[in-house]
Formats: structure tokens, C-alpha cells, sequence
């Protein structure tokens, strides 16, 4: 392109300077397995932020999805982790419907909810708010001063329990490979065995379980705290019944209020489940996905008996039904105990919670009857002043009455007199 008589270029004397390269790093908050909680995590992510900012290196913090909160990712075999995740990764993940995270947002934060769906179990507890499947734990907001303490029992807890049923498990595969030589290679039931898998809780009421503790333990304690300021109060308040009182008694009961509405909510919800057999039984996840697993098996093996001998048919087909017999005996579907003994428990215990709120209203309900018979007492002492003042008025108006009287008579006479001696006095002159 020519240059015309209009044409312009622009020039630059000063060159630009090019920047110098620098590292993005991208920080994502990890939960390292030797940490034992989530303080000394967020302690040691500091410390690598600190050494990166003193080597010059830039840092470039990751953006926040819309939507994306912190989750904590917790598995059966204790690796944990701290993730973001937005809704859609969560409904994906956990295969739950979207109207269940409401259940899980703010707007239920007071309430007490215990779902279950197809491969996941919704749980909100008082700040307790997690999903838990069959294999891992999603707990929301797990930085929490409330949650520390669940995920400190999650981290104590769950490693051991998976590390003795890992044990168990490999002592019931010695058993069965006895028991399947020594009958020819085919699967015989075993109620021994059968009976010793039951006493191992599946990982979703192991993790049910630590919920129900913390929650009752939070509970128990409030409660005590409660306990422990009430008494005082209302003793005060029944010595000297002042204004100051009356507001602490006030404040005291609006606390005890909204304390006994929370354990009413767990209670009710426990006893909703245990209400319920199918409820419970849709709980049961670990057996639901054995289940599913077995009847993807049973599937294979009958379209691959379609194209083997009738000898070796027979001898799979014993195994499997055998193998049909041994889980049918272990995971009923409406064999609901396990799960029924650990509600139980934990109901019998918000229970008493329950009846230590309610001696603490009967105590305060105690004191204000206590305070308006004083009050009353009162009452009837100042209408007795009162009735006494008025008699005695009323006796000084009559004596002043009386007085008024005799006086009157007294001036009257006095001016009879002073008039006759007058008229008597004309008279005679």
C-alpha cells in the first residue's frame, strides 16, 4: 500500500520493554494424609505459599468456579483431600438429585435430615452436612470450628475400622478357599462366617455413626453449658427479683428454646427412620451395590454357560446358587438390625438430652411460680397497707366530721344568742 498525502504512520522512540518471564503457580489446597487435621494442612500449604513468595516465584491463586464451595473427600481407606466443586460436579459424583444440595445449603441449615437415594445418603445434622456413598465422603464447609472434630474422628476412626476389615476379609478368603477344597470346588453357605461379617458396620454407618456421635456429643455439651449458667440465675432471680434478673431468665429461656428445637429434630428424625423398615433398608448402600454386582455377575456367567458342556454347567451353577445362598442369608433386604440398634442407641441418648432441657424448663417454670406467689405476697401486703390507710382516713374524716358538727351548733347557738340580746336591747331603749 502506497503512501498518499494523508497517510499517517505511527512511530514509537521508545521501545518497549519486555517483561521478564515469571512461574504461575497454582494453588490448590490439598489435605495431606500424615496431617492430623485440617489446622496443620492449612499450616504447611502457608508455609509452601511463604517459601514460594521468598524464592521470587509469582503465585497465582486458582479461580473459584460460580457456584464452587469447599468439599472435603474422605474414602473408606482414610486419603483425604480438600476439593472445590460446584453443583453439577457434586450431582455427577454422587449420582443424587439437585433438589437434595437445598437440604444442604443455608437456607435448611437449623434442620435434621437423614436421605437416602440410589447410591448415596444425604446427611444434615445441625453443621454436620455431607454425602456419603459407599465409598467415600463428600463433607461440606469441613474447615468448620464445629466440623474439626468430626473430621478428627473420621481420621481416627475409619483407617483402623478398614485395616481390620481388610484382616477379616483376608482370614475369611483363607476359610472359604478351606472349605471350597475340601468340598470339591463348590461353595457351601457358612453361618459362622455369615456372622462374622456382621459384626463389621458398612463404611456409610461407620461414617453415620461418627455423625450421630459428634452431633450428640455438641448437644450434651450444650446443654451442660446451659445447665451450668440456669441454675445460678434462677437462684438469684428467686433471692432478689430485680429487672437485671428477670432479663438473664428471659435470655436463659430463649436459649433453652432453641436448644430443645434442635434436639426435638435429630430425635424426630431418628424416630422417623425407625419407623420405617423400608427407610432404613434403602440405607443400606454397601449391600445395594453387592447386590448390583451380583446380579452383573449372575449375568455374566449365564451368558457364558450358554456355550459351555453340561458337566461344568452344573458344577458353576451349584457354586453360584450356593454363592446366592451365603449373600441372600447376609444382606436381606429387609434385614434392617444393624442399622436399628445403632439409631436405637443414639436415641435413647438424644432422649435423655431431651429430659435434662425439659428438667431445666420445669426448674425455671418452678422459679416463676415461686417468684409470683413472692410477687403476689406482695400484692396483698400493699392492698392490706392501702386498706388499712384508707380506714384510718376515713376514721380522721369522721372525727373531723363529728368535730365540724358539735362546732357548727356551737356558732349557731353563738349567733342565736347574739342576735336575741340585740333585738331585746332595741327593745328597752
Amino acid at each position: 500500500m502506497g503512501k498518499g498525502p494523508f497517510s499517517f504512520r505511527r512511530t514509537s522512540s521508545r521501545r518497549r520493554m519486555k517483561k521478564p518471564p515469571h512461574t504461575e503457580v497454582e494453588v490448590v489446597a490439598l489435605l495431606p494424609n500424615n496431617a492430623q487435621s485440617p489446622n496443620n494442612a492449612a499450616a504447611a500449604v502457608n508455609n509452601s505459599i511463604s517459601a514460594m513468595v521468598a524464592a521470587g516465584t509469582s503465585i497465582k491463586p486458582k479461580k473459584k468456579a460460580g457456584g464452587a464451595k469447599l468439599w472435603m473427600r474422605f474414602d473408606k481407606f482414610g486419603q483425604s483431600e480438600l476439593i472445590e466443586c460446584d453443583k453439577s460436579m457434586i450431582i455427577k459424583r454422587a449420582s443424587i438429585p439437585a433438589r437434595d444440595l437445598r437440604i444442604l445449603g443455608p437456607i435448611f441449615s437449623h434442620s435434621s435430615n437423614i436421605l437416602a437415594r440410589e447410591k448415596a445418603m444425604v446427611v444434615n445434622l445441625e453443621f454436620i452436612k455431607a454425602i456419603v456413598t459407599a465409598e467415600e465422603v463428600l463433607l461440606l464447609d469441613p474447615l468448620r470450628q464445629e466440623v474439626l472434630p468430626f473430621v478428627d474422628q473420621l481420621r481416627q476412626q475409619i483407617p483402623h475400622k478398614s485395616l481390620s476389615k481388610i484382616q477379616g476379609g483376608g482370614q475369611m478368603d483363607v476359610q472359604d478357599n478351606e472349605m471350597r477344597s475340601s468340598t470339591g470346588g463348590q461353595w457351601l453357605p457358612v453361618p459362622e462366617a455369615v456372622e462374622g461379617l456382621q459384626c463389621e458396620l458398612p463404611f456409610e454407618f461407620q461414617v453415620l455413626e461418627i455423625a450421630l456421635e459428634v452431633v450428640c456429643t455438641y448437644l450434651d455439651s450444650s446443654v451442660a453449658d446451659l445447665e451450668r449458667d440456669a441454675y445460678p440465675v434462677l437462684d438469684e432471680l428467686a433471692r432478689n427479683v430485680s429487672t437485671k434478673n428477670l432479663e438473664h431468665v428471659r435470655s436463659l429461656k430463649s436459649n433453652l428454646t432453641r436448644l430443645l428445637a434442635r434436639v426435638q429434630k435429630v430425635r424426630d428424625e431418628i424416630e422417623h427412620l425407625l419407623d420405617d423398615n423400608e427407610d432404613m433398608a434403602h440405607l443400606y448402600l454397601t449391600r445395594k451395590c453387592i447386590q448390583n454386582q451380583q446380579s452383573e455377575a449372575l449375568l455374566g456367567a449365564t451368558a457364558s454357560n450358554s456355550i459351555v458342556s453340561a458337566g461344568p454347567h452344573l458344577r458353576r451353577f451349584g457354586s453360584i446358587r450356593s454363592a446366592s445362598l451365603v449373600s441372600s442369608n447376609y444382606l436381606g433386604d429387609h434385614d434392617v438390625e444393624d442399622l436399628e440398634m445403632l439409631l436405637e442407641a443414639y436415641f435413647m441418648q438424644l432422649d435423655g438430652t431431651r429430659n435434662k432441657i425439659l428438667s431445666v424448663r420445669e426448674y425455671i417454670d418452678d422459679t416463676e411460680d415461686y417468684v409470683n406467689i413472692q410477687l403476689d405476697n406482695q400484692r396483698n401486703e400493699l392492698i392490706q397497707l392501702q386498706l388499712v390507710l384508707t380506714i384510718a382516713s376515713f376514721a380522721i374524716a369522721v372525727e373531723t366530721l363529728i368535730a365540724g358538727m358539735f362546732g357548727y351548733a356551737r356558732w349557731k347557738k353563738l349567733i342565736g344568742s347574739f342576735c336575741c340580746g340585740h333585738v331585746n336591747s332595741r327593745l328597752y331603749s
